[in-house]
């Protein structure tokens, strides 16, 4: 007999490392899992400018 509530769970996906290392495995994700990363590039670069301006700005006070 299927359990009726397997349809219901969701899984995890694989993880990397143990304990407080352990992460998602980066090559395991998929958009499904809620991976898709296609302007974190961008982003990154955008707050890393900020911040960078943020600094500047502090050291010439």
């Amino acid at each position: 007999m299927v359990n009726p509530l397997d349809k219901a769970t969701s899984t995890a996906p694989p993880t990397l490392g143990e304990g407080c290392l352990s992460r998602y495995d980066p090559d395991a994700l998929t958009p499904e899992d809620g991976a898709d990363f296609e302007g974190a590039a961008e982003l990154w670069r955008v707050t890393q400018a900020e911040k960078e301006k943020l600094l500047n700005d502090k050291s010439d006070t």
